[in-house]
């Protein structure tokens, strides 16, 4: 059976993601995690490690900063709100259909503690706050507030602390170091708005400020709140209006705003006062990060679509959670196959940064080529600010520094270059970054020349005869590193292959040879393969190579010399029998050709081709009734392309001169 995580990755095939572009970054890196539901999600800073609740499947999800899975505590059922003691030793979760808050160890991420907290009071949300666990509970009507001693071996717990009954269902809790002894609520899903604060200070909930549609905004759906970490305020997520607004903890009042876009649905807020604020928005940016007091986003996410065609991954409500130093920050998204992922976004306070780097498509090597582009930022650039350039080629594939270049007011910069090495060639200009910027990197690839190499090969369109050894001699002209060249024979014919005759460096001249044995016609090739500087070349001669052919008479009754040349006499009676044996290929034939010396000259009398059998012979009978005295002469030939195949060059045969007698 597949695991539930590896039933995801088997639908979704692998997550992958975006680099970072011109318009809003995307996440730097992203895991699927095994889960059916998510209700909250909290970071662990001192172990690296970041629980996610799943109230669905009634368990805890572990991560590390990387997203995988370490760890999964099970049989918390209806499991949602996790708060994570001051130490970073203890998480507590509310665990609702087990009427339980849960204390899990964070070194080893398992249960330690359970603390009942009665039949029917399932806890909702937690908050640490005045000594005293705080949990929420009840619902449809009976919406409350409960507290509990987690360092007392036997706690007592105390039920109905919101004595004015606040809340219809158990609202969303926080509480900040900031403020000790206060907590906040407010009612989840609910519109419009409703909050409350309390003093907890003395292990009793006193409301010393409530609100219903706080600063009159209209809106409603809240999914999260968080208090500031100087305990100053809250900041709510809630579906309208479209922004994180702010509240004063002391009565409730507007007090600023995060301006996001559609259906805020996530808050949290890193020590240092930075907020993250997350929207449910299919169409623009779903994660917007803020410096503590500016309204407007240093940073932007935008999630991807990672299921379904055409339908973009969302932000899950109370999704997000600062690492405590500020590092990361973790998304957790939903796409629209219903698979979830944790979604890790490095140095996100840093303002993103886009740089853009052009060059000419095509250059000459050794020649001067300049490289210009621009660095842009929502958050201006000190004097001085600098990119670093990198050539990568095939002399340095690991890359080689060039220098930097200055980027003007303006925001452009250029850089000269003179490539040593042809072929591609990549710049890549960087930005490192500062405290304020993201670094950024950008690449352009250009097409550098190579000089021509001086190769020659000798013994182009020479004819040789069957059998013949011949050495090709290559001559290499200057070049950068490389001196090997390659000598190659390719005979005519499908049934050998191109071969390697010799590879070897050439000498001090630049030559190198190399002896080929010729059977049929071939192609000899020289190649030089080329160095960073040098392109690679071939070039090729064609060797001409003859036949290997044997004729010869039979059935005359004496051979004598006559006209300056032997003939043959043979009887009116006898036929004679022109006996071919020539190098054999398949479905070879022979040229037969008779001739008849008559006024002066000899003259053709008949021209036929005959087949060879599978060992290149053949015996061809001249039948009839031939006059008595003329002179005659036969041959056997092979004509390129006639005999059948063109693998060897036209070859004639030895005439064979003959007589009839009585």
């Amino acid at each position: 059976m597949l695991t539930t995580a590896t039933a995801l990755a088997v639908l979704l095939g692998s997550l992958t993601l975006a680099a970072a572009g011109a318009g809003p970054a995307t996440a730097d890196s992203s895991a699927l995690l095994p889960l059916k539901s998510s209700g909250d999600i909290v970071v662990d800073g001192v172990h690296h490690r970041v629980f996610i609740s799943d109230p669905t499947a009634g368990q805890v999800v572990v991560t590390d900063y990387a997203g995988t899975v370490t760890a999964t505590v099970g049989a918390l059922p209806g499991v949602r709100g996790l708060e994570l003691s001051p130490d970073s030793g203890t998480l507590y979760a509310a665990v609702r259909d087990a009427d339980a808050v849960v204390a899990i160890d964070t070194a080893t991420a398992t249960e330690s503690r359970r603390f009942v907290t009665g039949a029917g009071a399932g806890p909702s949300y937690v908050a640490l706050t005045g000594g005293r666990l705080w949990f929420s509970y009840g619902g449809s009507g009976n919406g409350n507030i409960g507290s509990l001693d987690p360092s007392d071996a036997d706690p007592e717990v105390t039920l109905g602390q919101d004595t004015g009954r606040t809340f219809y269902d158990a609202p969303i809790l926080d509480a900040s170091a900031g403020a000790p002894g206060t907590l906040v609520a407010g009612a989840p899903g609910q519109s419009p708005v409703e909050l409350a604060v309390y003093d907890v200070s003395s292990g009793t909930a006193s409301r010393t400020a409530y609100a219903f549609d706080p600063g009159s905004t209209g809106g409603g759906n809240l999914q999260d709140l968080a208090v500031t970490p100087d305990g100053k305020d809250v900041v709510t997520a809630s579906g309208a209006p479209y922004y994180q607004a702010v509240y004063k903890l002391t009565d409730l009042t507007a007090d600023g705003k995060y301006v996001t876009n559609t259906y805020p649905n996530a808050v949290d807020i890193a020590p240092n006062g930075d907020v993250a604020a997350g929207t449910d928005s299919s169409y623009e940016p779903d994660v917007h990060v803020f410096k503590q007091g500016v309204p407007t986003p240093v940073r932007q996410y935008d999630l991807p679509d990672t299921g379904t065609p055409g339908d973009s991954d969302l932000l899950a409500p109370a999704g997000l959670a600062w690492a405590p130093d500020e590092s990361r920050l973790f998304a957790l998204s939903k796409n629209g196959s219903d698979a979830y992922a944790l979604r890790i976004y490095d140095a996100p306070t840093k303002a993103s940064t886009t740089l853009t780097v052009h060059a000419p498509a095509t250059a000459g090597r050794g020649a001067s080529l300049t490289l210009t582009g621009t660095l842009a930022s929502s958050a201006a650039f000190g004097a001085g600010t600098k990119v670093s350039v990198t050539r990568t080629d095939d002399e340095s594939p690991a890359g080689k520094p060039l220098g930097t270049a200055t980027v003007g007011a303006d925001g452009s910069y250029t850089f000269a270059d003179t490539p040593p090495a042809g072929g591609k060639v990549t710049y890549t200009v960087t930005y490192a970054g500062d405290d304020a910027h993201a670094g950024a990197s950008a690449t352009q690839e250009v097409s550098v020349a190579k000089s021509a190499a001086a190769l020659t090969l000798d013994g182009n369109g020479k004819v040789y005869g069957y059998g013949s050894d011949v050495t090709f001699a290559a001559h290499l002209g200057t070049t950068y590193k490389n001196r090997t060249v390659e000598i190659w024979a390719d005979p005519y014919g499908t049934d050998k292959p191109r071969t390697l005759v010799k590879r070897g460096t050439v000498d001090s001249h630049g030559n190198l040879s190399a002896t080929v044995h010729l059977t049929r016609d071939t192609k000899v090739s020289a190649t030089f393969t080329g160095d960073t500087r040098y392109a690679a070349r071939t070039v090729t001669s064609s060797a001409c190579t003859r036949v290997a052919i044997s004729t010869s008479l039979s059935g005359s009754y004496k051979s004598a010399t006559a006209w300056n040349q032997k003939y043959s006499y043979f009887h009116r009676s006898k036929d004679p029998v022109q006996n071919t044996t020539m190098s054999m290929y398949p479905g070879r034939k022979y040229q037969l050709q008779v001739q008849r010396y008559s006024d002066g000259a000899w003259r053709t009398t008949a021209t036929e081709f005959f087949s060879l059998d599978r060992y290149g012979k053949d015996a061809a009978t001249l039948d009839g009734t031939p006059p008595v005295g003329p002179r005659f002469r036969i041959r056997s030939s092979y004509i390129d392309p006639k005999s059948g195949d063109n693998v060897n060059t036209t070859t004639y045969g030895a005439w064979k001169y003959f007589v009839f007698t009585r």
